[in-house]
């Protein structure tokens, strides 16, 4: 049997190949829209992919089932209560599908969607399961959160009390030894609790999952429905774009470099440059108007925080980076990006775009302070409500990043304005997004919250 995983760090996603090495057969399980990993690893195990199984509608990525339909003829499954423009494969809970000798078994596990399904792993069709693949059911360490109302028809408790019931009634009766495979991993939007670790098994969930404890079914409902983290805008569009129809990513795909002058037009026109280097980089020097999003960073998800899917975008990049970044926000649907700049690690932009380059202010920890006991500053707190429940710097403003550009009515403009997060990286992203918004006086608090909460640990 063939079951390879496919984790990009960038948006905290797994996807799977599975193959019958006595058959050929395959199928490939929440794809991205960058297909080609599928397609060589196929090649190179020669397995032929004739099915594409979604667990439900992804909300953080637009899958890649309509570009392997184009590039193999496979066929699409979804749980029954899907609804598609598109022909499905409806796959109904209990049914068994065979491969060969590998065989997989649907199990219907909603919670995080209606339509959720998980995929139970056989490498005989009389074997103990080998693994399970969750989806966003259950996670390492945590389950799917049932919050994203727009992905069903029900109610945030009515996915809850449904996820309960797929916890405890499928997936927890699963033997001990059955590999769990989920589709994300720590960072994702799609649960609050995720590990860094990429897989585990029933037992372990069972004994360390605290989302899977013994508890009543209204403690369940309250623990997995408080403190999510606020979804970004570009969520439901893309839980949108992939019950339909849309327009293919070209796997070729390029994009040209820029020249200086045409940057400067850009910038000029109100077009969004997306500054992808590194917070420290961007503060020493960028684009008057541009926006950093650190490409060491949750890049892909956070550009669909600062753009709207589909907006014109110019990219500035390491060399060598350009291209990757532009895959990394087709990803989310995001395929608006036009050109890009490349800058080298010493900072040193074009002559012609000097007069444009500037430095990003910065806030220390006993700026703070002073500035604050002063009442000579607003401080914007841009952490999710669960980050904010460790602990608070008096007198800060709660918007999380993900509604920033939504809530910007709320940023009071009379004073000075620090932004901080926990660490530093996503306070940059807002620091900038604010100015290229015409706030004028904006910096972000360096080491975030947990520097200022390092500096006032009581004696």
């Amino acid at each position: 049997m063939i079951l390879e995983q496919y984790y990009i760090e960038c948006l905290s996603h797994a996807s799977y190949l599975i193959g019958d090495e006595s058959t050929g057969r395959a199928v490939v399980v929440d794809p991205r829209r960058d297909i080609a990993e599928y397609l060589d690893d196929a090649t190179k195990y020669g397995l032929t992919i004739e099915g594409v199984i979604n667990t439900h509608f992804h909300a953080d990525f637009v899958s890649g089932h309509l570009e392997l339909v184009a590039a193999t003829g496979a066929w699409i499954g979804f749980g029954e209560a899907a609804e598609t423009d598109y022909p499905i494969r409806r796959l109904r809970d209990g049914e068994r599908l065979s491969l060969g000798e590998v065989e997989l078994e649907i199990l219907a596990t909603p919670g995080h969607t209606w339509e959720s399904i998980s995929v139970l792993v056989r490498e005989r069709h009389d074997a103990v399961p080998t693994a399970v693949l969750t989806g966003d059911s259950l996670f390492i360490g945590d389950v799917g959160r049932p919050d994203l109302v727009n992905l069903g028809d029900g109610s945030t408790a009515d996915l809850a009390r449904a996820m309960y019931r797929t916890v405890h009634e499928k997936l927890l009766t699963l033997p001990d030894r059955v590999t769990v495979m989920p589709a994300h991993g720590a960072g994702s939007s799609c649960g609050k609790n995720l590990s860094a670790e990429l897989t585990s098994t029933i037992g372990e969930q069972r004994a360390t999952n605290p989302s899977v404890q013994p508890m009543t079914e209204d403690a369940f409902v309250a623990l997995v429905t408080e403190g999510q983290p606020v979804a970004p805008s570009y969520f439901s569009v893309d839980a949108a774009m992939n019950k339909r129809i849309h327009p293919l990513l070209a796997q070729d795909r390029t994009i040209p470099e820029s020249t200086p002058a045409q940057v400067k037009a850009e910038l000029a026109a109100g077009t969004l440059v997306l500054d992808a280097r590194s917070v420290d980089d961007f503060a020493a020097g960028h684009l008057r108007g541009s926006v950093n999003v650190g490409f060491d960073g949750r890049f892909a998800e956070t550009g669909g925080m600062v753009a709207d899917v589909g907006e014109k975008i110019v990219l500035i990049t390491y060399p060598g980076e350009e291209q990757d970044a532009a895959v990394r926000l087709a990803r989310i649907g995001s395929d608006g990006a036009a050109g890009y700049l490349a800058v080298d690690r010493d900072g040193v932009f074009p002559a012609e775009l000097a007069e444009l380059v500037e430095a990003a202010p910065r806030t220390t920890v006993e700026q703070l302070d002073r500035l604050l006991a002063a009442g000579a500053v607003r401080l914007v707190d841009i952490r999710n409500p669960g980050e904010r429940e460790l602990g608070t710097i008096p007198g800060s403003i709660p918007i999380p990043l993900a509604q920033l550009r939504t809530r910007l009515d709320q940023v009071p403009d009379d004073k000075p304005i620090v932004v901080h997060c926990a660490g530093g990286w996503r306070s940059s992203v807002a620091a900038s997004l604010l100015r290229a918004q015409g706030f004028d006086d904006v910096s972000d608090l360096l080491g975030g919250y947990n520097a200022w909460a390092e500096a006032h640990v009581p004696a």
